[in-house]
């Protein structure tokens, strides 16, 4: 029997840049963890989504709410019956002023597709710096062992 790695997918949206730094720092914490692949994106269909046994999302809050990009996704995700349950579920994301965006989506992963969340989410407060990029590779590894010991 051939037995594949578990997958874990970092998607996120970035319009400034900031969110886009964390992202590439998960997943270079992600990487660190032997046996596990990592896929990092801007953008996945969402009958692909099933294919990870992790899904950490990257998104930043606008107007008090995530992008339209990540609720689309999740939206057609609903509608097409993807099957989400029991997958572990993470997210982050920058944010100016409020930074709701990361929270909202692990809502949506909790109570809509029975994910198993990683709470709380990781929340950087407009550009990330040194010890942010660092919290963001630990939560990587830490969303990364996470699949190991399952």
């Amino acid at each position: 029997m051939v037995r594949t790695l578990p997958k874990i997918l970092i998607l996120y949206y970035s319009k400034t840049g900031n969110t886009e730094k964390m992202a590439m720092a998960v997943a270079e914490g992600a990487k660190t963890v032997q046996g596990v692949e990592v896929e990092l994106t801007y953008h996945v269909a969402a009958e692909q989504l099933k294919e990870f046994d992790a899904i950490i999302v990257g998104t930043p809050t606008y107007h008090h709410d995530t992008t339209i990009d990540i609720k689309r996704l999740f939206e057609e995700a609903a509608t097409k019956n993807v099957d989400l349950k029991g997958k572990v579920g993470a997210a982050f994301g920058s944010y100016g002023w409020s930074g709701e965006a990361p929270r909202l989506v692990l809502e949506i992963m909790k109570n809509r597709f029975g994910m198993d969340v990683a709470e709380p989410p990781l929340l950087a407060k407009y550009t990330p710096d040194q010890a942010m990029l660092e919290k963001c590779r630990e939560f990587g590894r830490r969303i990364a062992e996470r699949l190991t010991h399952k």
